[in-house]
This record gives structure tokens, sequence and C-alpha cells, in this order.
């Protein structure tokens, strides 16, 4: 295997290596934790590169490009994960071709992903957001540990969804792992009260290993495995 495909399948095979190893180190089963390969701005192309290679969950930070690149790959048996900035007035769209959203912070959110869903005829899996940083940072995203009762419940009452777990992303600044210990304390008292929402998602590039050994069941990988981000004007 040379040129494209071949630096993708040796960044693969890398970045699974270390998966298999933070399991190993954390006394977890490997097949426990689903490898998210993170396909921002790079073309659909990678994706089937991908799939070739045995990736079945995809994940997407931006509307537009999920969305054409959806429609590009729709041959392929994948499951597309919207794990970006969600806009209330996009949110029927990206449940139009997402299967799971995990960026659900807000409850004015529920109402778009129900209609997209509902228009679909599919249930459509998500994850609540639950941020980690301090309530007064700047560009905080994410709903308060104490708001996710609330935001489960409305969930609860929409119809085409289904509430599956939670996902987060470390603060800039913060050590990794004192930061997913906090999300795993946050987590245990929420699937104490939903039982059935056990997914996590949390985990990049930079810090898999500790999320990993935070119980995480999803890892959110881009450049790892694809490279450098292409530049986009």
């Amino acid at each position: 295997m040379t040129g494209r495909s071949g630096d993708v399948a040796a960044r693969l095979a890398a970045v699974r290596d270390r998966i298999r190893q933070a399991c190993d180190d954390a006394g977890r089963d490997p097949d426990d934790v689903t490898l998210v390969a993170v396909t921002k701005f790079f073309p659909a192309s990678d994706v089937r590169i991908l799939a070739d290679l045995g990736v079945t969950h995809v994940g997407e930070n931006r509307h537009q490009e999920a969305q054409a690149k959806a429609a590009d790959c729709a041959d392929l048996d994948l499951v597309w994960h919207f794990i970006g900035g969600l806009q209330s007035n996009k949110a029927a769209a990206v449940a139009s071709y997402a299967d799971v959203v995990e960026s659900l912070d807000r409850a004015k959110l529920v109402t778009g992903l129900q209609r997209g869903a509902d228009e679909r005829s599919r249930t459509l899996d998500v994850l609540l957001q639950v941020s980690l940083d301090p309530p007064d940072a700047a560009g905080r995203a994410g709903a308060g540990p104490a708001d996710l009762g609330d935001l489960a419940a409305r969930v609860g009452d929409a119809p085409m969804l289904r509430l599956r777990g939670l996902m987060a992303v470390a603060p800039l600044g913060e050590d990794p792992t004192t930061a997913f210990a906090r999300l795993a304390e946050i987590r245990s008292g929420f699937v104490a009260d939903h039982p059935d929402a056990v997914l996590l998602s949390a985990g990049m590039s930079g810090d898999l290993e500790a999320a990993i050994a935070a119980g995480a069941t999803h890892v959110r990988v881009g450049s790892a495995v694809l490279g450098s981000r292409p530049s986009v004007h």
C-alpha cells in the first residue's frame, strides 16, 4: 500500500496500537473503545480510504461539509457522528444525515433534532456535551454538570431521540488526566440516573490515553490518523 492510502494505514495502525496499549494499562477490553475518525477539512476520498481500512465511525465538525461528505459516501456502511458546535437553525438538517449527534448542549436544540429525525423516520442517538471548563471561561462549550438532568429530561420527551451518554473536551491548559477524572465523576452520577446512557465520548489525538483511563467508550481522533489538516481559505 503506497501513497495516501499507505500513509493513512500507517497512522491508523499507530493509533489503534495506542488504543490497545491504553486499554491494557487501564485493564479494559480494546473492543469496548470505538475510534471515531474525524475527517474535518479532509476530502471524501480519505473517508473511503478509512472505510477500506475498517473504520466504521466518522466524525465531522461542520454542517455543510458533513452533509456533502455523507452524501458523497452514502454507499458506504458508516456511522456519522456530528461532533461540532450546533446551531439551532441547523439542527434539523444535521439530523437528516447524522447517526449520532454528540454536541447537544442546550434545550433549544432538541426541537430541531427531533423534527429532523422524525422527517427521516429514524431514531437519532444523542450525547449531551458537558463542559469541564469553569462557568466563566471564554468560549465555553457544553452544558454545565448541574444542567444535565434537565437536558436529559428534554431528550426523553422527544420520541425520535435516544439518549446514549455524554461527550466532553478537556479544557485547554489543564492536565487532561485531571479533567477526565472530573468527567468520570460526572458520568458516574449521570449513569446512576440514566442507566442506558453509558457511552462516553472523550479524548482526541493528544489525550486519548487519559480519556480511556477515565472510561471513554469513544475517542475522536483526527490529526493522528490523517495528518495535519489542509489549509482552508
